[in-house]
């Protein structure tokens, strides 16, 4: 691998360089005259985090890849140009790291590591994003995985920049994916709730990406097998319902959504994998939210949910306990039981198991053995854990915190969890440079952490958390005290004199808006503060003077800038406040001076709630030509703003010469182009000399002030990140800080290259200022360090600071007043600066106006006592004197405001109403129009008189225009195929067949007409009732799909109403009448003729004559004594007529009773006939209604038909759009059949290539060396077959790598150099046979390296072969499976016209049986398919033949059974005798031959047989116990010796091999010594040395012996050994 990667960097090496920032519009200076470039990067991001090395971790922040050495803290950055960085993945082997950028058409970069060149740039098809990166543990590979719109998994050589293969997943959203350290062919890709598992297949240079999904188990842990809703397994046949088809085609579904619908009560929610690992074995361990932790086989793709091993008995049951407890308390609490543990959310593997943790920050590891786990818990931190991750090396584990902070763990140690890093995963809000400007920086993060940096290289030196959301920061110039103003309107002041040991110690609670930003003059004296409500506050920013808050400014708009200019020669302080005018196109400035004056002297420049006096300053106003977002101030009047409507920095000089309106409206002296977008913000370095323009890009610009050129632009963050938020020059300016939105990134930057004169002039500047602070300096730092620790009372009741957690010691002065006013106890502390400002005026005035207050208060009781004896007073006098309760309402002003309010309300309320009625009219309208407008039938009711009973008509729609043309369509269409039914019949009558006459012709008809089919037949009693069966289809005939649908529109044909002659011939009387009387009532002359002649009558009635009264006559007045005779006559008369009349009135009003009681009678009898109608006419709706059921259950029939004929077509429709798709990739992979194929028998050519130039070498080496001797000859073949042992590196059992040795290369050409360099040995001279010439010697090496040549290519030829023939193999596979399916899908489709064909004809018939004429047993319907339909009769004769041929049968069998019986009897007694007999002399046998042993007699005579027997069986087992400890003690013993004797016999080879080599050495020395000899002559000490030489092949003889015994006693032991194991039981 590193053979490789050196391989990358030298093809890179051209192209890599150093990355320089991007190129923009602008007018830039040349590139040697200034630039910036990246001093140091701070931040941390917890989404990715990965080794680099085994002491170098990395991860992306912002626009960064960020190297962290997490020994000695340094950090190194590498840039990406193009804008943030995206996915991130790190290869701790290769030393590489991975990264996309975020731009459109995303590229991916490969980095090496320490040198940060690049190697090379992978450009796919991703046009958005990359989400996702992975490298492999073996060979250069990466995958990739892009977000919307491709969805597109690629795997990638990186090395070489190819894109290998590629995948589209459409919709799915990848959260993790990882490839198999074991294999590199298999990658794990999770999902939000899905996991597949991607093979990647090759053939040569083709590779393929095959998709394995797994089935996860849902979220109560169940796992049920996958069910293919398109391809049932089973199907079921119903002969009424019909046959099971998929709810695809239930649904009408007939495309792709076909095959992948699941109706919503089947789709069961998976659960939601978190983190998953690899194992050495190829299984993946997955944790999900759930709380399950899966194990999932990646070869077989199956998934098993881990179980927790089973305690023992004692701890279940204090684990029961404990669990019950937990339920008790959760139930209280009223929260939610569950059995189920934590989720996991990081995972990480290792050789002893798997280490996991979660959101509670429990690091917990899991020993984990077939399909059951032991848990422990290693370590708890106090923040929840977002990953886990192993050192290379495997000697530790960090875990990554949501937080920030990084913990490391040691698995070989087993301690505590040690914090390795304590960062803040919080943006940066702010960042300056603390005094004297050129050492330490200081930054703070949104959540309130306070960093101390050291300006050389970023350590972070020492850091404060103030738990508390923070909005601005600055440091200030005088003294080493740094203000961070918060969300809350507080200022904290910290003491930063010890850069290691940050520490608050003090805090000004301003207001309660947030502190929007923090600013010091140069000469740190004032620190200017500006807050949302839209003031500005003055503090003295030195801490001798404790920060105290000289007084505020109020601004009539919302302040968007502050910049100040500080004027150290006249002790003066310039303000400019740029302010958000009302008007849109324009920017407003005010600009006033701060002098010493208002701290010497601050009670007479403020008033007493703070607020300075305008007389205290004097405030400019003046308007620019261009609405701006930021604006800065020079001390010559030089303005420069950011504007906000275009892309320009403007330039303003703001002389007192133009000042002629008021306020004055400044136009713009230059405009210059800023070259970037969005809102941006304007920044001047300390002398003046350098102009920073930041925007929402990221793309920090630096000007020139004198000319306002371009002097350097530097790219530090991006768009996406939010641009950049702040920027801060160094007082000597030689850096900047630069911070962003929201990529965490804190930059700092300096100058490269930079015109000696700037520097040297900001130097000077630098010195300048140090010599006008350092007195100031010094005095305020040692003041600054006096100063206790600031602390919050612990006992105050504020909910204002509930995020305060610095020391909780009370505060040595009381901070709480009472106010006179209410007596209410106030605690200043919580309040605001200004709050406390407005109550002590409001004591003030309160004490000043005491008497006053009582005078009034005691005035006002005395009213209110008087008005409530005038409201007494009137409540006593008459109600006409009575004044209303609100004439003694003094506060008419209130009263008419009550009243307005409540007017307002009653509007309110009436508008509601209104609306109310308004949409419940609305509603009324609606139902009326539906459930009675558009009826042509209304509903109607009949009740009766004299019980409870109603008959109610059937309300009707109007039918449509179009359903009466589709009704007349059908009726022509039924009315032509009767006519054409009819003349095909004619055409089929025979000539022979009597032709009946015209009468019998009539008579048959009507006959048939009257008999028609029976009732039973048409299924309803439908004619009975007014209904027209003469139209319908018979019921046998409905075979095609129209005809149903047509017999539909005629079953709902209006029925005309049924009438008896009788009913007919009185309803057309009653009509003749009815109509005569409206021809009468239509001539009214006659009537109005009568009126005015006699008053509408021809006779005087009895009745009028009888409401007459008699006149009395006229004298009746006067008393009777003064009456005459003749009156007293007349008055008499008068008397008589009366008592006539009064006895006419008592006749006439008996006769009306009489003729009133006849009446009632008669209306008694009408309504009881009435009564009796009305009975009779609901049962005949409830017979009319049984009709209709009879016909709906007609329709309902047809429509079931009609839907399951529908079903079936679109079952076809889906299975015809399957079959097309399966073609198309039949085809597909038919192609790439044919194409492995053809590889496969071109490689198999190649490779037999290459067997047969093998075995020619070894044929032509006998031929290469015939002149050598045969012995020699003999010896070089030996030497020629012989090969060195294989270099392979073996992996120690103890290696913590739980995947081994993964790294190997698998580069041929790497293994022939191992080989090659494995050879030299043999190649040596000392190798060399004895006899044998150099030169042959060196052709011998040559040709045994051709011929190991030529076997390793074999070798991996045949690889190769085997991996291209397992690939072809798969392919045919998929091929006949593929075949398969379409089989089954013909099938399918043939079974499916069977069944349509087969409904057409089986149709179903309605029959109308009398009740009582069928009895079922149980309720459930027989099973009539094999049943017909025959008369009643037949079934009757049939019943009777068969009770007769019965009862003779039975008659028969009865004298049969009664003479069998006796028989049986008798030899059944037989055979029991003969039985007997045998049992007799089977036990007089058993007496005879009875042994009587030991255990019978202890049987016999031991009580207790059972105990008995259990201690027997105890001791033999105890004699097996010690049997088998025995055999283990005789095991080791044998296997030490054995141990002891491959020792020796390891010892006594090398011993050998040196002998051998010796011997060598000797023959050498013997040959040289007899050459000597015989040409010295000296035999005497030849003999000497022969004698020596016997002595050591003697000793050497013995030797081999030796261990040709021990080889053979060692065989020995084996077997014995052997035996022994094949004896002893095994062990249970």
């Amino acid at each position: 691998m590193a053979d490789a990667v050196a391989v990358a960097k030298a093809r890179a090496a051209a192209a890599s360089g150093v990355m320089a920032a991007g190129s923009g519009p602008g007018r830039e200076l040349p590139a040697e005259e200034a630039a910036l470039e990246v001093s140091w990067v701070q931040g941390f991001s917890n989404k990715s985090f990965g080794f680099i090395n085994n002491q170098t971790v990395c991860y992306p922040c912002g626009n960064y890849i960020l190297f962290l050495d997490i020994e000695t803290k340094k950090t190194t950055a590498l840039q990406c140009q193009t804008g943030p960085v995206g996915a991130f993945a790190a290869n701790a082997s290769s030393e590489v790291v991975a990264f996309s950028d975020q731009k459109l058409n995303p590229i991916i970069y490969i980095h090496h590591f320490p040198e940060l060149n690049k190697l090379t740039e992978l450009k796919g098809s991703a046009q958005l994003d990359y989400t996702l990166l992975a490298f492999s543990f073996t060979g250069p590979y990466l995958a990739s995985y892009s977000s919307i719109p491709e969805f597109v998994l690629s795997v990638w050589n990186w090395q070489e920049n190819i894109l290998l293969c590629s995948e589209s997943q459409p919709g799915i959203t990848a959260t993790s994916l990882s490839f198999n350290p074991m294999n590199w062919q298999q990658l794990c890709f999770v999902g939000e709730s899905s996991v597949t598992i991607w093979h990647i297949e090759k053939i040569e240079d083709e590779h393929h990406l095959k998709r394995n999904p797994v089935e996860l188990p849902d979220e109560q842990g169940s796992i049920s097998p996958h069910e293919d809703l398109f391809f049932p397994v089973s199907r079921s046949d119903d002969p009424y319902h019909g046959p099971d088809l998929p709810v695809s085609a239930i649904a009408g579904l007939v495309g792709d959504e076909a095959e992948t619908f699941v109706p919503r009560n089947s789709i069961k929610t998976s659960v939601h994998p978190t983190a998953h690992r690899w194992t050495a074995t190829s299984e993946i361990y997955m944790g999900c939210k759930e709380g399950y932790i899966l194990a999932i086989d990646a070869d077989k793709h199956s998934v098993s949910i881990l179980q927790p091993k089973p305690p023992p008995e004692y701890m279940q049951k204090i684990s029961d306990v404990v669990s019950y407890v937990r339920r008790e308390v959760q139930k209280k609490k009223g929260g939610e039981l569950s059995d189920r543990q934590n989720p996991v959310f990081s995972m990480a593997f290792c050789n002893e198991g798997l280490y996991a943790a979660g959101r509670d920050g429990i690091l917990v590891f899991y020993h984990i053995k077939d399909l059951q786990y032991e848990m422990k818990v290693c370590a708890d931190i106090p923040q929840s854990i977002s990953s886990l991750i192993f050192s290379p090396d495997y000697a530790s584990l960090l875990l990554v915190t949501d937080q920030g902070p990084v913990y490391s763990y040691k698995p070989a140690h087993s301690g505590e969890a040690v914090k390795l890093l304590d960062t803040c995963s919080s943006c940066f809000q702010a960042a300056d440079f603390l005094t004297p400007g050129n050492k330490y920086c200081v930054s703070v993060t949104i959540s309130g952490e306070v960093q101390v940096w050291l300006l050389e290289d970023g350590t972070c030196l020492g850091k404060l958390n103030l738990d508390i959301e923070a909005t601005a920061m600055a440091c200030c110039p005088s003294s080493s005290s740094v203000a961070v103003g918060t969300k809350r309107g507080q200022i904290y002041f910290l003491d930063v004199t010890k850069a290691e040991a940050p520490r608050v110690v003090h805090r000004i609670f301003l207001s309660n808006f947030p502190v929007l930003s923090l600013h010091y003059d140069q000469s740190g004296q004032f620190l200017i503060a500006r807050t949302t409500e839209g003031h500005v506050f003055i503090l003295d920013a030195r801490p001798s003077k404790l920060f105290q808050v000289l007084g505020y400014i109020v601004l009539a708009d919302e302040v968007l800038d502050l910049s100040v200019v500080s004027d150290l020669k006249n002790d003066l302080v310039e303000v400019m406040v740029l302010l958000n005018g009302a008007e849109v196109q324009r920017a407003r400035l005010e600009i006033f001076c701060l002098s010493s004056a208002i701290t010497t002297d601050n009670d007479k420049c403020v008033n007493d709630q703070g607020m300075f006096n305008a007389s205290a300053f004097k405030k400019k106003q003046y308007e620019l030509d261009y609405p701006l977002s930021s604006a800065v101030k020079l001390k010559d009047n030089i303005v420069y703003g950011y504007c906000t409507c275009a892309p320009f920095i403007c330039k303003y000089h703001l002389s007192e010469e133009n000042m002629l309106e008021d306020p004055p409206v400044f136009s713009s002296e230059k405009r210059i182009p800023s070259n970037q977008f969005g809102s941006g913000f304007l920044c001047v370095s300390p002398n003046s000399q350098w102009l920073a323009a930041a925007a929402k890009d990221g793309v920090l610009f630096i000007y020139n002030i004198s000319t306002m050129d371009i002097l350097a632009r530097k790219p530090c963050h991006s768009y996406q990140g939010g641009g950049i938020r702040s920027m801060m020059f160094s007082l000597d300016g030689n850096f900047i800080l630069v911070n962003d939105e929201n990529d965490g990134a804190l930059v700092c930057l300096k100058w490269k290259k930079i015109k000696k004169t700037e520097v040297e002039e900001a130097a000077f500047y630098w010195k300048s200022l140090l010599d006008i602070l350092n007195k100031s300096t010094s005095n305020e730092n040692a003041v600054l360090k006096s100063m206790a620790e600031w602390q919050f009372d612990p006992g105050s009741t504020s909910k204002s600071l509930p995020e305060e957690k610095f020391k909780e010691a009370p505060l040595k002065s009381s901070s709480v007043d009472v106010t006179e006013e209410d007596g209410n106890i106030t605690n200043t502390s919580d309040m605001t600066w200004i709050g406390q400002k407005i109550q002590k005026v409001i004591r003030e005035e309160t004490q000043r106006f005491a008497n006053q207050k009582q005078e009034l208060q005691m005035g006002i009781k005395k009213l209110r006592q008087t008005i409530q004896q005038m409201m007494y007073e009137n409540e006593q006098v008459p109600d006409i004197e009575k004044l209303e309760h609100q004439e003694f309402n003094l506060d008419m002003e209130e009263q008419e405001r009550l009243q307005a309010e409540a007017e307002q309300e009653v509007a309110r309320a009436r508008k509601e109403i209104e609306m109310e009625n308004l949409s419940n009219c609305y509603l009324q309208d609606f139902i009326k129009y539906e459930c009675w407008d558009a009826l042509c039938v209304k509903g109607r009711a009949v009740k009766c008189f004299h019980m409870d009973c109603e008959v109610k008509n059937y309300p009707l729609e109007e039918r449509s225009k179009e359903e009466l043309e589709t009704l007349e369509k059908v009726l022509r269409l039924k009315n032509t195929e009767t006519a054409n039914l009819k003349v095909q019949k004619e055409d089929l009558e025979t000539e022979s067949e009597t032709v009946l006459s015209e009468e019998e012709g009539k008579k048959e008809a009507k006959a048939v007409a009257d008999d028609g089919e029976s009732f039973c037949l048409i299924g309803s009693l439908s004619s009975q009732y007014g209904g027209d069966t003469s139209i319908l289809y018979h019921q046998c005939d409905l075979h095609t799909k129209e005809q149903r649908v047509n017999q539909i529109v005629l079953l709902k044909i209006k029925a005309e109403k049924y009438l008896t002659q009788e009913e007919k011939e009185k309803a057309e009387l009653l009509a003749k009448l009815e109509m005569e009387k409206r021809l009468a009532a239509t001539d009214d002359d006659r009537l109005r003729a009568l009126d005015d002649m006699m008053g509408g009558v021809l006779e005087v009635r009895k009745e009028d004559i009888l409401k007459m009264n008699i006149p009395p006559p006229p004298f009746i007045s006067k008393p009777e004594d003064l009456w005459s005779d003749e009156e007293k006559k007349i008055f008499g008369e008068y008397e008589k007529k009366v008592k006539e009349l009064n006895e006419e009135k008592e006749e006439y009003k008996k006769t009306l009773e009489n003729e009133w009681k006849k009446l009632e009678a008669s209306i008694q009898e009408t309504t009881q006939h009435f009564d009796e109608t009305v009975c009779k006419l609901s049962e005949r709706k409830v017979k009319s209604e049984m009709v209709i059921y009879q016909e709906e259950l007609k329709i309902v029939n047809l429509t079931c038909a009609l839907l399951l004929d529908e079903e079936l077509d679109t079952r076809e429709a889906g299975l015809h759009n399957c079959l097309i798709k399966k073609k198309k990739e039949k085809v597909k992979k038919a192609k790439t059949v044919l194409t492995a194929k053809s590889k496969v028998d071109a490689y198999t050519g190649t490779y037999k290539d290459a067997v047969g130039e093998e075995k020619n070498l070894e044929r032509r080496f006998r031929k290469q060396f015939a002149d050598t001797p045969d012995d020699v000859l003999d010896e070089l073949y030996r030497l020629y077959t012989h090969r060195p042992k294989s270099p392979r590196t073996e992996m120690l059992l103890d290696t913590p790598n739980p995947y081994g040795n993964c790294s190997g290369s698998e580069d041929y050409k790497d293994a022939l150099t191992l080989l090659m360099k494995a050879m030299d040995e043999l190649d040596s001279p000392e190798h060399m046979p004895e006899g044998l010439e150099q030169s042959v010697w060196k052709n011998f090496c040559l040709a045994r390296r051709k011929k190991m040549e030529s076997e390793e290519l074999v070798k991996r030829k045949a690889l190769k072969l085997a991996d291209m023939q397992a690939f072809f193999q798969r392919r045919m596979d998929e091929n006949e499976k593929m075949k398969s399916q379409i089989e089954n899908i013909f099938n399918e489709l043939t079974w499916l016209q069977e069944k349509k064909m087969k409904l057409q004809q089986n149709l179903i018939v309605q029959f109308v049986l009398k009740q009582g004429q069928v009895e079922l047993e149980n309720t459930e319907i027989p099973d009539y398919s094999d049943a017909i339909l025959i008369k009643k009769s037949v079934v009757e004769e049939l019943n009777c033949s068969i009770s007769t041929q019965g009862e003779k049968k039975i008659a028969a069998i009865i004298e049969f059974k009664d003479f069998s019986r006796g028989i049986r009897r008798l030899e059944w007694e037989h055979k029991k005798m003969r039985m007997q007999i045998e049992d007799l002399k089977e036990k007089a046998r058993d007496i005879v031959i009875l042994p009587i042993s030991k255990d019978c007699q202890l049987f016999l005579t031991v009580q207790n047989y059972g105990s008995h027997i259990a201690q027997h069986i105890a001791g033999m087992e105890e004699t097996l116990r010690f049997m088998d400890k025995l055999h283990e003690k005789n095991v080791k013993n044998h296997q030490k010796k054995i141990r002891e004797l491959k020792k020796s016999i390891r010892l006594k080879e090398e011993a050998n091999y040196e002998l051998s080599l010796q011997l060598k050495e000797m023959l050498v020395s013997v040959s040289e010594r007899r050459h000597i000899f015989e040409a010295a002559d000296t035999r005497d000490i030849s003999e000497k040395i022969t004698k020596q030489r016997y002595q050591e092949i003697l000793k050497q003889k013995n030797l081999r012996d030796l261990i040709k015994e021990q080889k053979e006693e060692f065989a020995s032991l084996q077997s014995e050994l052997e035996i022994m194991r094949t004896r002893t039981p095994p062990h249970i």
